[in-house]
């Protein structure tokens, strides 16, 4: 990645979590981030990544609402933009929050099964057989 492509997916982060914060009024939307924005070298495509909490069907109701509202934050990012294109925004749920409090759960209850059950070290004896 350039420079420029990194400059470009950051200011289409910021404008794409600003206008989804204060622009969209739907209440289906629920809590959503924009995690991270990766440009095309020919910035043509914008992979936008985005998480949003709730239980799978909240989750896919709001992604479906932002893939429908696709035009519109693409128009708004062009408002904000000086570019000769504006990318064409490709939307992905981003699952890796999802995972990684998977994983700490998994952590969380490896440990209480330790405490709860600790190893029992059975005789050992220095002597070589």
């Amino acid at each position: 990645m350039s420079k420029r492509t990194d400059q470009v997916g950051d200011e289409i982060q910021r404008i794409l979590g600003e206008v989804i914060l204060n622009e969209m009024k739907d209440p289906r939307l629920g809590f959503v981030t924009v995690t991270g924005v990766t440009m095309t070298p020919d910035l043509q495509r914008a992979n936008v990544r985005l998480s949003v909490m709730g239980d799978p069907a909240e989750r896919d109701a709001a992604f479906q609402i932002l893939v429908r509202a696709r035009g519109f934050l693409r128009h708004r990012v062009g408002d904000e933009l000086t570019l000769r294109t504006v990318p064409q925004l490709v939307l992905h749920l981003d699952t890796s929050l999802d995972n990684a409090l998977r994983i700490g759960e998994v952590l969380r209850q490896v440990d209480a099964e330790r405490q709860a059950h600790p190893p029992q070290l059975d005789d050992v004896t220095d002597a070589e057989p």
